[in-house]
């Protein structure tokens, strides 16, 4: 990192350029969607004409030691719906979070080989084939419009839920040339501080593909600001280093930069990422789904870890900031510099990066219906779950079961069962009644219209549809919560009451109603005589295995109204904080007050026998029929890193991971003493960064409850 780089890391950091924000009321913006409904414009219409005023509005700005430009200046995106709109949506829709196209991946790759002037191009071919009687696309009402001009649709009769094909393709103009006119307002401004080069830059990239490394990242930067600004969220940007590659060699070859000019670019690029984020809407502070997926493998089969990959892995070192998050795609035959490299990000705290194993997640994609083609270009969304670029229009956390509560419900009925296998029956009916109800609540889904994201789907533009109404693949993800201790509780059954009949049902049951009073022998002998999942105890990992099998069969041959399949997996989302809350005592011995773990991980309270039991046990599972995604999450104290020689061991215990067949993992480094200082003394710990639940969050923006469960899990370790 050099000087200039360091100046603007700490300009950002520390927050300066707030100063310029304003509040869409500053911005003249209020009042948006009651002027739109004036005017007789369809929703479709509205979207795009929003992201136009908005950027519009948008006030040119250059920080100091800026190359790669563009800074969010409007706080807030107002709606284009009507407040009585809306509520007719949300009455007779289901919507998921906030009702907009969230949490995809859009095919950079293909917006940066044509460039804003060939993509306007291929709108109007698609809108010379278009005809006057086309009808409006299907999904939504049938209620046609005819479409008077690019900003303007009146209705036929009564509300306009959404236009013609026509005016799709002309709201998908309206959302070009208010991007090609954002890049030449701040081409404008660049002239006018006398920078020649970066307003060459800007010129370059409103009408031309990019053909240097610069040029590449300041569109990309125009894109992903856009699709924000466009009220999109948890934009991942995809296989990163595959995409910008190409730019690098040419750079490189043509000996335009030096690699030290280039990282220099790249880490510019990363500030950037961080400049906003404070904006992005999320659970938290830090999530905000901007990751990024490092090599893998091609469509032929080979290793793609270029030097743009570890490149990113320097910066990231180097910036020591949360975005963008770093995912690593590794196999059995990853070289083990890859996997050192990555365990260097780990020795520094930032939570990242993750890494997903090809060998298991290719074949689970492909056996959930994926092209070969597809899975092998798989990317992570927001946290861990696996999409497809361009092409899918998923759901990957639409839902989530709450297993370890399913287990408890059917351990109220052990007086009726006679076997374990009868227990697992009780239980496999118990997550299948919640899965019907999840599935039978989610119909009518609405999605917002998403002309901007549509502009980087596959086939839009083509077809005339807007991404809102689906892609290539749409399916939904379900979590499964509580994995660990769900199994913990079936292994406390089987082994107390099922085998040595030293429990009686009367005993567990009046046990976890009263949250073990009255019965502290009874928990004692739960917590600490039960063998755990993560302590490599054969016959527990079975159990694990027969439950996570379990759960991908209730799912098996369900369809989603879009026509997509429904995909389980091991992760929680923020389901492991909201499930804890309402699950009260359980059978492996945690009281009601206790905390469930997040993700694919052990129990809180588990005695490990250390992290490669752990590995071993987590790795044991059927996890390709499992392939939503949710990573096995391992805490470390910092004071393990002493020296290289560490860095280089976990390293190898990653590898060992993948070796054995797991399928995504995740590592916190964290100090046990910092965190509890830092929530004395925020002030003090501005910087420090924690694995929350699939992203990495600075430790003093979270909320308590978040911050007491990073603690808990390493106060237990």
């Amino acid at each position: 990192m050099n000087e200039r780089i360091k100046r603007l890391r700490e300009y950002i950091f520390d927050k300066h350029h707030h100063a310029l924000r304003r509040t869409a009321e500053e911005a003249g913006l209020i009042g948006l969607a009651e002027e739109m409904k004036a005017a007789g414009m369809s929703y479709q219409m509205r979207a795009a004409v929003r992201l136009k005023r908005m950027l519009e509005a948008e006030t040119p700005v250059i920080l100091p030691d800026e190359r790669i430009v563009v800074t969010r200046t409007i706080k807030d995106i107002p709606s284009f719906y009507t407040n009585e709109e809306w509520d007719e949506i949300a009455q007779t829709h289901y919507l998921h979070e906030k009702g907009d196209l969230c949490n995809i991946s859009p095919n950079y790759d293909a917006m940066l080989r044509k460039g804003l002037g060939a993509m306007m191009d291929e709108v109007r071919r698609s809108l010379t084939q278009q005809t006057p009687s086309n009808s409006p696309s299907k999904g939504r009402s049938n209620r046609s419009t005819k479409s008077t001009s690019v900003e303007e649709s009146i209705p036929i009769e009564g509300e306009v839920w959404r236009g013609s094909e026509t005016e799709f393709l002309e709201s998908e103009m309206v959302c070009l040339k208010a991007i090609q006119d954002l890049i030449l307002r701040y081409a404008a401004k660049a002239e006018a501080e006398n920078d020649a080069a970066l307003a060459e830059t800007l010129r370059n990239i409103s009408s031309q593909a990019p053909q240097t490394l610069r040029e590449a990242l300041q569109l990309l930067r125009v894109m992903h600001f856009c699709l924000w600004e466009a009220g999109h969220y948890h934009n991942t940007l995809g296989r990163f280093d595959q995409y910008i590659y190409i730019y690098y060699v040419r750079d490189i070859e043509s000996g335009r930069l030096t690699r030290e000019e280039a990282k220099e670019l790249i880490e510019e690029f990363f500030l950037m990422c961080n400049k906003d984020s404070d904006l992005y809407p999320g659970m938290q502070q830090g999530d905000n789904g901007q990751s990024i997926v490092l090599a893998g493998r091609s469509a032929d089969g080979k290793y793609l870890f270029n030097e743009v990959s570890k490149i990113c892995l320097e910066a990231s070192y180097e910036l020591e900031l949360i975005d963008p998050k770093i995912n690593l795609r590794v196999d059995a035959e990853t070289p083990e510099e890859v996997f050192t490299l990555g365990s260097r990000l780990t020795q520094l705290g930032l939570g990242f990066p993750q890494y997903s194993n090809d060998d298991v997640v290719i074949p689970g994609l492909i056996r959930l219906g994926y092209s070969p083609e597809d899975a092998r270009n798989y990317v992570v969304a927001a946290c861990w779950e696996f999409i497809v670029p361009g092409t899918a229009v998923d759901i990957p956390n639409i839902d989530a079961v709450p297993l370890a509560e399913c287990v408890k419900n059917a351990t109220r009925e052990l007086k009726q069962l006679n076997t374990f296998n009868e227990l697992l029956s009780r239980v496999k009916l118990e997550i299948q009644a919640r899965v019907d109800e999840l599935c039978a609540k989610e119909h009518d889904l609405y999605i917002v219209p998403a002309p901007m994201m549509s502009l980087m789907m596959d086939g839009c533009i083509e077809r005339a549809k807007d991404a809102s109404l689906g892609g290539k693949y749409n399916n939904f993800g379900f979590h499964g919560t509580g994995v660990a201790t769900a199994v913990d509780s079936l292994a406390a059954l089987k082994k107390h009451y099922f085998e040595e009949k030293t429990v009686t049902a009367d005993e567990i049951v009046d046990a976890i109603e009263h949250d073990f009073k009255g019965h502290e022998a009874l928990d004692e002998k739960l917590r600490k005589e039960t063998e755990k999942f993560g302590q490599d105890v054969d016959w527990v990992d079975e159990i694990a295995t027969e439950l996570l099998d379990i759960f991908q069969s209730t799912l098996e041959g369900k369809v989603n109204e879009r026509g997509g399949i429904y995909r389980a997996g091991t992760g929680t989302a923020m389901y492991y904080i909201w499930h804890a809350t309402e699950l009260g005592a359980t059978p492996d011995g945690r009281k009601s007050s206790e905390m469930i773990p997040a993700n694919y991980s052990p129990s809180l309270f588990i005695r490990e026998k250390g992290p490669l039991s752990v590995i071993k046990s987590f790795a044991k599972p059927h996890l390709d029929r499992v392939i939503n995604g949710g990573p096995l999450t391992l805490e470390f104290d910092q004071g393990i890193f002493r020296n290289e020689e560490a860095v280089v061991k976990l390293g190898q215990l990653v590898r060992t991971f993948i070796v054995l067949g797991g399928h995504q993992l995740q590592l916190n480094t964290i100090s046990l003493e910092k965190l509890l200082d830092a929530k004395k003394h925020p002030e003090k710990y501005r910087n420090l960064i924690v694995r929350v639940w699939g992203w990495s969050g600075y430790f003093v923006e979270l909320d308590e409850c978040y911050q007491d469960h990073v603690i808990n899990r390493i106060r237990f370790k």
